[in-house]
C-alpha cells in the first residue's frame, strides 16, 4: 500500500520494515546516547513528564525551573532537550552561542499555544502599567512581551516581589493565577488559558481515589481546578511535590499531576505506593502526550543528525531574556 505518509518524515505508513535493517535494541539506544553526548561534548536535559527511558537516559531530570536553571550554568557545547518546545527555547535564549537540540520539533505545549502573541499584546494593551508576569509554558514571543517570568516552584515569590500598588496581569495559565491569587491575596487579570493534563482531573473522580485508597495523601499541582486543589494535603509545584513525597510520614499517594513524575517518586521512595488521579473510568491517567513524544530513538536521532535544531531570531531572544534574567534572579 503506498501514497499515505507520515507528513513530518515524509515516511510511508504502511511500509513493512525491512528485516535486513538492524533495529537497535533498548539497551544498544542507551549506550549510543552515551557515545554521541561524549562526541558532542553534549547535556541531556529532561523534564519529569518524559518516558522513563528518557529520565534514565538523562544528565539532569527536573520540573521547569531546575532545568532553566541547568541551562543557564552548564558547560556543554551542546544541549538536547527532552521535554516539550518552550523549555528547548528557554535553553536557546540563555545560551545563544550553544547548539541546543529537540529530539521532536513537534512537541509543543497546547497551554503555551493557548496565548498567541497578538492576543496576548492586546491583553497587555487593555491593561496599560500592569506588570505582566508569565508562566514559563509560554512561548519566546509571549516571553518577550512580559516583564517577569515565573515557573510554579517561584510563581508565589515572584508574585510577592512585586510592589502591592502594582496591577498584576497573569497568563497563560488560569488555574495558577487562580492559586497564586488565593496564596499572596493579590488581585490578578488572568489569561484564560489552561493545561490539558492538570485540567482533566475533576473533583468527582479525584474524591473516587480517596474513598478506594482511604489513609492515601491527596497531592497536587497548583495548575488542577480549584475544586481539586481544595481537597488536597498538600499542594505544590512538580519539584515540590517529589520533595513532599520523601519528606512526608505517608506511605501511599494519590498524585494529581502528570504520572511521569512517578517514576522518580518511585525511585526515591521504594517503600511507598504512589497512585496516579485519575481523568475519568475510561482513562485513568491524564498525560501529557507531547512529553512521551520523546523516545531513545528519536533523541539518537537528533543527535546522530544534529537536529532538529532549535533557532530564534536575535532581537526576540534579546527580548525575552530579560524576563527570564529577572526570574533567575530572584529564584537565587
Amino acid at each position: 500500500m503506498a501514497g499515505l505518509q507520515d507528513p513530518r518524515t515524509h515516511r510511508n505508513l504502511f511500509m513493512t520494515p525491512d528485516p535486513a535493517v538492524h533495529h537497535p535494541s533498548r539497551e544498544e539506544l542507551f549506550l549510543l546516547a552515551g557515545q554521541l553526548k561524549k562526541e558532542l561534548n553534549a547535556v541531556l536535559l529532561a523534564h519529569y513528564y518524559t518516558v522513563p527511558e528518557i529520565q534514565m537516559a538523562a544528565d539532569v531530570v527536573g520540573d521547569s525551573l531546575a532545568l532553566a536553571r541547568s541551562a543557564e550554568k552548564t558547560g556543554a557545547d551542546v544541549i538536547v532537550f527532552a521535554g516539550v518546545y518552550f523549555m528547548a527555547e528557554t535553553a536557546k535564549i540563555l545560551n545563544p552561542d550553544k547548539l541546543v537540540l529537540v529530539p521532536d520539533e513537534y512537541a509543543g505545549c497546547p497551554l503555551a499555544d493557548s496565548c498567541p502573541p497578538e492576543g496576548y499584546r492586546r491583553f497587555r494593551q487593555d491593561h496599560p502599567g500592569a506588570v505582566a508576569v508569565s508562566y514559563i509554558n509560554s512561548s519566546a514571543e509571549i516571553k518577550a512581551l512580559s516583564d517577569i517570568i515565573c515557573t510554579s516552584s517561584n510563581a508565589e515569590r515572584i508574585i510577592n516581589s512585586i510592589p502591592q500598588d502594582k496591577k498584576i496581569l497573569f497568563g497563560p495559565d488560569r488555574n495558577l493565577g487562580a492559586y497564586l491569587m488565593k496564596k499572596t491575596g493579590r488581585a490578578m487579570e488572568l489569561w484564560q488559558g489552561y493545561c490539558y493534563v492538570h485540567e482533566a482531573f475533576s473533583e468527582q473522580h479525584v474524591l473516587d481515589a480517596c474513598r478506594a485508597h482511604p489513609g492515601a495523601a491527596l497531592i497536587a499541582h497548583p495548575e488542577c481546578r480549584e475544586e481539586v486543589l481544595r481537597h488536597a494535603d498538600f499542594v505544590g509545584s512538580t519539584q515540590a511535590l517529589l520533595d513532599f513525597t520523601v519528606s512526608s510520614t505517608h506511605l501511599s499517594f494519590i498524585v494529581a499531576t502528570e504520572p511521569g513524575i512517578l517514576f522518580e517518586m518511585q525511585k526515591r521512595s521504594p517503600g511507598k505506593t504512589f497512585i496516579p488521579a485519575p481523568k475519568d473510568a475510561g482513562n485513568p491517567r491524564s498525560i501529557c502526550k507531547q512529553m512521551k513524544q520523546n523516545t531513545l530513538e528519536n533523541l539518537v536521532q537528533c543527535m546522530q543528525q544534529r537536529r532538529p535544531e532549535v533557532t530564534l531570531p536575535e532581537e526576540l531572544r534579546v527580548a525575552a531574556l530579560q524576563p527570564i534574567r529577572r526570574m533567575l534572579d530572584l529564584s537565587r
